[in-house]
Formats: C-alpha cells, structure tokens, sequence
C-alpha cells in the first residue's frame, strides 16, 4: 500500500512517470489495471445491475472529489471504465497508481 494517504495535488511541471517507474507502480495495484500508451491506467469493472454500476460510479465521484484526483467514468450499461492519468502532465504520476489502488478498494 501507499505511505501517502491522500493524492497530493500536481502543480504541472513535474516530469510524467517513465516506463521503468511506471512498472514499479503497477506491482501496487491489481493486475486488471492496463496502462495505455504510458499515458493513462485504465480498467472495466462489470456489474449484475444496471444501478449498481452507477452507484459504483457514485462512489469513485465521491471519493475523487475527496482526493482531488478526477478520473473519467465511462458508464455503458452494466460496464464503468475507470481511465486515471494526470491531465496537468498529460501522463501518469504516482497519485494515478494511488487512486487505482483505492478504487479498488471500494
């Protein structure tokens, strides 16, 4: 798990996690988390019912307002798709791989 218990807001300019970063912070979450073009960590996540989906959704809406951190939440049907990367760096950043670990544990 992460020693830092909240995202730390990215200013910009700090460099996008290269590739071997990138693998060392893969090792930290579920392996059904896919990373895209070194730019973004996403992952679907299914669902029996409609409504759970979007009460699923609801949560990560909560907990990234609580974090500071917005994913994009593609909701089809019974499907979310959680795409995370830092828009300020136009990458991924460290806080990605921590709010992919606490998606997974809601």
């Amino acid at each position: 798990m992460f020693k830092q218990n909240k995202c730390i807001p990215c200013q910009g300019g700090v460099p996008a996690l290269n590739s071997s970063e990138i693998i060392e912070y893969k090792k930290l979450v579920s392996e059904q988390w896919i990373v895209e073009d070194s730019k973004h960590l996403l992952k679907e996540f299914k669902f029996d019912i409609y409504l759970d989906a979007i009460e699923f959704s609801n949560k990560v809406a909560i907990l990234s307002e609580e974090q500071g951190h917005h994913p994009f939440i593609h909701i089809n049907y019974k499907i979310v798709k959680i795409i995370l990367f830092t828009h300020k760096i136009n990458g991924l950043h460290e806080n990605d791989f921590l709010m992919a670990s606490k998606i997974d544990n809601l």
